[in-house]
């Protein structure tokens, strides 16, 4: 007798039917499940080949050169919309290209392996079709450039240096700067911002000198067009500031902190973010350029390369006065635009004029703001006729040494 038998009624027989049951619940079956994924998920990434770490790809398909097109064509087998993807592609030694071609590295999106391939036809078709790919900028004399690891960077070339080729200017202009009042313009922390660039370029005199901090994403274009307009250009140098880091120039800034071999590998490559300039200014930089042992070493290379050193005059202690005996020199006068107000600028333009003839020569520095472009511009218009003369800065230091 079973316990159905006791618990069932007297006289009738029972007819229940065993329950089965599942060896396992749902939620097992859910975190088999789970389990099964994270498994692949890390085998996937363990043991799938990805040098190039999962980033872009573009794939460029190539046409042979003009003169190996026959051999190509005839080699090349049929091809159907269902084809196999090619075999990855392996890296074979390339021939040294002719004069004219060019040399690219190809790189395979699945296997990472790279492959030299020569491509472009002769020198003067690339010319001819606007080559965008070469180093050099406009007008940029190569002679006065040197090759380092981050690029070029200007060097003196049979007693040519950049400060003088790069100089804007006539003659007859510089002769006649030599007779009368002459007032220079500086406006820096151009390069960033396109626009504001833009503007400060096309609406300025091009006596006026154009400073361009090296963080530009395209600085070159932008440092091509303005000596097209016959601006001269300054490259600004970060430099330390006595709050850094919480007030901080920028990457590569020169430190008082490192060694002059650290700081010159610094210029070097802030050097090579373009080129046409005729000398170099400090970007902040108050601690900095108050160092004679931090600054001695930046201003020797500077002379060495045959640039002139412009100091922004925002920095009372800066050294660089005493210490530019070898490379040509100026210090900025007065601000124009400390503060940034139409009747401000005009005051300080009048004190600029005022120190001109007084000294004969005068020096202000404002920065790209829409206001001081304005401002600037519309008083250089006038400027002749109050017998001034708005001259480059590599003339006002030619003439602040003569004087």
């Amino acid at each position: 007798m079973t316990a159905d038998d006791l618990s069932a009624p007297l006289g009738q027989e029972t007819t229940q039917r065993k329950r089965r049951r599942l060896p396992f619940t749902g939620i097992q079956i859910m975190a088999s499940l789970l389990g099964l994924f994270l498994a692949a998920f890390v085998g996937f990434a363990i043991f799938n080949h990805d040098p190039l770490g999962g980033e872009p790809v573009a794939r460029v398909a190539l046409a042979p050169p003009a003169s190996d097109a026959p051999a190509a064509k005839a080699s090349a087998a049929p091809t159907t919309t269902d084809a196999k993807p090619a075999s990855p592609i392996t890296k074979t030694p390339a021939a040294p290209p002719a004069a004219g071609q060019r040399t690219i590295t190809i790189i395979d999106g699945s296997s990472g392996a790279r492959q030299d391939v020569v491509v472009g036809g002769d020198a003067s078709a690339d010319k001819a079709s606007g080559d965008t790919t070469s180093a050099l900028m406009a007008g940029i004399n190569p002679r006065l450039l040197e090759k380092t690891r981050y690029g070029m960077i200007p060097a003196v070339a049979d007693g040519l240096k950049p400060f003088s080729a790069y100089a804007a200017g006539s003659d007859a202009d510089r002769a006649k700067a030599a007779t009368v009042p002459t007032v220079a313009i500086v406006i820096g922390g151009l390069g960033v911002g396109a626009s504001k660039t833009t503007e400060a370029i096309m609406n300025l005199p091009g006596a006026v000198t154009l400073a361009f901090t090296p963080y530009g994403v395209e600085p070159g274009k932008l440092v091509e067009r303005a000596r097209a307009q016959h601006h001269e250009v300054l490259l600004q140098i970060p430099m330390e500031p006595f709050d850094y880091p919480d007030n901080d120039p920028g990457p590569q800034t020169l430190l008082t902190t490192l060694s002059a071999e650290q700081n010159i590998d610094r210029l070097f490559w802030q050097l090579s973010r373009f080129q046409g300039y005729v000398g170099v200014t400090n970007f902040m930089g108050a601690r900095f350029v108050a160092s004679d042992a931090a600054m001695q070493p930046i201003l020797r290379e500077a002379a060495k390369r045959g640039l002139g050193y412009f100091d922004d005059g925002t920095a009372p202690r800066s050294v660089a006065a005493s210490q530019a005996q070898t490379l040509p020199f100026a210090k900025a006068d007065l601000s124009i635009d400390g503060l940034p107000t139409p009747a401000e600028i005009d005051k300080a333009l009048a004190n600029l004029e005022s120190l001109a003839k007084s000294r004969g020569n005068a020096i202000g520095i404002a920065s790209g703001l829409p206001v001081s472009i304005e401002r600037i511009a519309k008083w250089a218009k006038t400027l002749d006729s109050r017998g001034i003369m708005l001259v480059p800065l590599t003339t006002a230091m030619a003439k602040s040494k003569s004087s």
